[in-house]
């Protein structure tokens, strides 16, 4: 059985950093595309930042150059380095495995999805 587990979610002022973790069990995390998602109030859920199978990363634009996509295998785990961060970065943000392995912001591209944590930027 896949659970995907997010953490790290917080409040903070603009201009701050939070670093999210998506602990994986029943799921390599190597051996298959991940992303990270998220969904703000009243907003469809939107593509964030991918990492394919072998390390390449995809970003959205609106989080290029201020947000980071990496994984630890031997943790099995996915991170989200998330830096400059602006009011309208308020979500509630969820992780995504995938079962193909190429870079995807679509989610329905993804079959397995953690329960979220919330991220709260005040300005």
């Amino acid at each position: 059985q896949v659970q995907l587990v997010e953490s790290g979610g917080g409040s903070v002022q603009a201009g701050g950093s939070l670093r999210l973790s998506c602990q994986s069990s029943g799921y390599i995390i190597n051996r298959r595309a991940m992303a990270w998602f998220r969904r703000a109030p009243g907003k469809e859920r939107e593509g964030v930042a991918s990492i394919a199978m072998i390390h390449d990363t995809a970003y959205e634009d609106f989080v290029k150059g201020r947000f980071t996509i990496s994984k630890d295998r031997a943790k099995n785990t996915l991170y989200l380095q998330m830096s400059s961060l602006k009011p309208e970065d308020t979500a509630m943000y969820y992780c995504a495995a995938g079962l193909g392995y190429g870079l995807s912001l679509r989610d329905n591209e993804y079959a397995y999805w953690g329960q979220g944590t919330q991220v709260t930027v005040s300005s």
